[in-house]
């Protein structure tokens, strides 16, 4: 399991837990808070019908005529309302009245239960005693949503209760009400959930995405790519990424230190053997044959030259990996620099019969930033290489094109091709081919001396057969 993941599980299980147990709160509340205020409204109106009948009572009954009138007036009014999607046509209050002892006088449902005995009704009977009288009652008592709603309010003739008015109303319209409000809270919870979600997500990845881009980069170091070291926000990350950059730098070292000597202890060992064993003939025979001291001296001058010459490339590559960026940096036309280093080859070529053909756009320039010395030394590395393996009356072709935002330069050759089993090894410092004319090898770090120019540069140096035709193809990528 990734770290990202781990992250978001952990955010969605402290946030996301907390959100759903807040929704499903807020939807447990709504029918009790709708309830609360039916009850509420429903003291106002059982006091108030309470009231009225009090004023046209006389004597130790209620007296129930003007109510009656009232109510069954009510019921024949047209009724039209529009409370909030629900659609209201008809009065469902349940108003009933009793006496002193429980008996009712009047009941508004058709006067159904009149004469019945409501003595025992949490509502009624409460009430009689002079306390707060409400029930709430299933006509089904199976079904939660039949539930009825009963508040009763005393009726008095003077300080005494004579009788007790009781209004009831059900819970249907409540009920709609509720589901209502539940479907814009689940609806709102769904896209609040959603957005939690994303915002997990976001969090994790703006959590990782330091951590990705430092695993990218020491990836790339391992590899030997270009790599840049990422600029991260935050403190706690930045210290990360100088301790990255400390640490690279310092295996970086120790391992050049390591590569570069045993890989220079190998290059030189053949010179310095042959040396030797020059040196040490010319020593012991001194009646040696002039033809043959001229042989063995001839020796000893090249390969002194050749171990000069791979320390002199080793310092110059050496130097170039150790710069972290470039230094005076210019426009540089690369039109003008390719027919440039393609003027100094031009001796040569001519010597062996080998053909130049340049194929560089006239109508249009492409300019990059970079080092002008330095990638004209790329350049001569790439001819001199395929002018090597070129044999004579052979053809070289460079092309200079635009990709995307980058300048490529292709150069071919007709020579033989590289081997299958030399390909992987072209960059490899110290590794050289046997160049077809002489037999020799070169020091091997040319192409590496490419590489690190073209990286220098943001760029990339490819070297392949071609596809449609026998020898080598070079391709120098740089942004434009």
């Amino acid at each position: 399991m990734t770290i990202r993941t781990r992250i978001l599980l952990v955010y969605l299980l402290l946030i996301g837990g907390s959100y759903v147990y807040l929704v499903s709160w807020i939807l447990e509340g709504i029918r009790p808070r709708y309830l609360e205020s039916m009850e509420e409204s429903l003291v106002d109106t059982a006091s108030l019908l309470a009231s009225v009948v009090e004023t046209h009572s006389a004597g130790g009954t209620p007296d129930t005529a003007r109510l009656r009138e009232a109510v069954n007036a009510a019921h024949r009014r047209e009724l039209n309302a529009l409370i909030y999607g629900m659609h209201k046509t008809a009065i469902d209050l349940r108003v009933y009245v009793t006496d002193a002892h429980g008996i009712v006088l009047y009941d508004s449902n058709g006067g159904l239960d009149e004469g019945a005995d409501y003595s025992r009704w949490r509502d009624v009977r409460l009430t009689l005693s002079g306390a707060y009288g409400a029930r709430a009652t299933r006509t089904d008592p199976d079904d939660e949503y039949s539930l009825g709603i009963y508040i009763a309010a005393p009726i008095r003739s003077g300080d005494t209760i004579i009788g007790v008015l009781s209004v009831g109303k059900p819970t249907r319209n409540i009920n709609e009400l509720v589901a209502a409000v539940r479907t814009r809270v689940l609806l709102a919870g769904l896209i609040g959930g959603v957005l939690v979600i994303g915002a997990g997500i976001a969090f994790s990845v703006w959590l990782t995405t330091p951590l990705e881009k430092l695993t990218a980069y020491a990836r790339a170091v391992r590899d030997g790519r270009p790599a840049t070291l990422p600029r991260l926000a935050g403190r706690e990350v930045g210290d990360l990424r100088r301790a990255f950059e400390e640490m690279r730098a310092a295996l970086e070292g120790k391992h050049y230190v390591e590569r570069y000597t045993q890989t220079l202890a190998h290059e030189i060992k053949a010179p310095l053997s042959a040396i030797r064993g020059a040196a040490e003939l010319l020593s012991e025979d001194a009646a040696m044959p002039p033809a043959q001291r001229t042989k063995f001296l001839a020796n000893l001058r090249t390969e002194s030259a050749r171990i000069q010459q791979i320390v002199d490339k080793l310092l110059q590559l050496a130097a170039l990996e150790a710069r972290k960026h470039l230094s005076g940096v210019e426009r540089i036309d690369l039109g003008a620099l390719v027919r440039e280093v393609a003027a100094f080859g031009e001796t040569t070529r001519a010597t062996r019969g080998l053909t130049l053909i340049l194929d560089i756009p006239d109508t249009e320039r492409i300019v990059i930033k970079g080092e002008k010395f330095l990638l004209t030394q790329a350049l001569s590395n790439l001819f001199q290489n395929a002018m090597e393996f070129t044999p004579s009356g052979g053809s070289l072709t460079l092309s200079l094109t635009k990709a995307a935002r980058h300048a490529v330069l292709t150069l071919d050759d007709t020579g033989a091709g590289i081997p299958d089993y030399a390909l992987p090894q072209l960059f490899e410092r110290f590794y050289s081919l046997p160049r077809p004319d002489t037999g020799t090898k070169s020091t091997g770090l040319g192409l590496s001396f490419v590489r690190e120019i073209a990286h220098l540069h943001g760029g990339e140096i490819t070297v392949t057969n071609r596809p449609d035709a026998p020898g080598c193809r070079a391709v120098l990528t740089l942004p434009l």
